[in-house]
């Protein structure tokens, strides 16, 4: 009889160690899965930081050409529309200016 409860506390002794090394496992996993997360996460940081940094650069080259550009260049499509009509009354004028100096 006090063998058998011996092995049954023997038992119970080794079922607890087993479960302790289960929840071991399983916070090992959890920390796993954690740095996994952070690490997704930094690297779709630095992916989105590259992308806006490309978005930047773009930017930055629509900048400088819109300064060089001429002014229908660099407005908004009624305002080009208009720029356009300035032109052409600008050269409709110098065109006029040569014909009446060649009359």
């Amino acid at each position: 009889m006090r063998e058998r409860v011996k092995e049954h506390a023997r038992e119970r002794v080794q079922e607890r160690a087993r479960e302790r090394e289960r929840a071991r496992e399983r916070a090992r996993e959890r920390e796993s899965e954690r740095a996994w997360e952070r690490e997704s996460v930094v690297e779709r940081e630095s992916a989105r930081e590259h992308v806006s940094e490309r978005a930047r650069a773009r930017e930055r080259v629509r900048a400088r050409a819109s300064e060089r550009a001429p002014e229908r260049v660099r407005a908004s499509a009624p305002e080009r529309a208009r720029a356009i009509a300035r032109e052409r009354e600008r050269e409709r004028a110098i065109e006029s200016d040569r014909e009446q100096e060649s009359a």
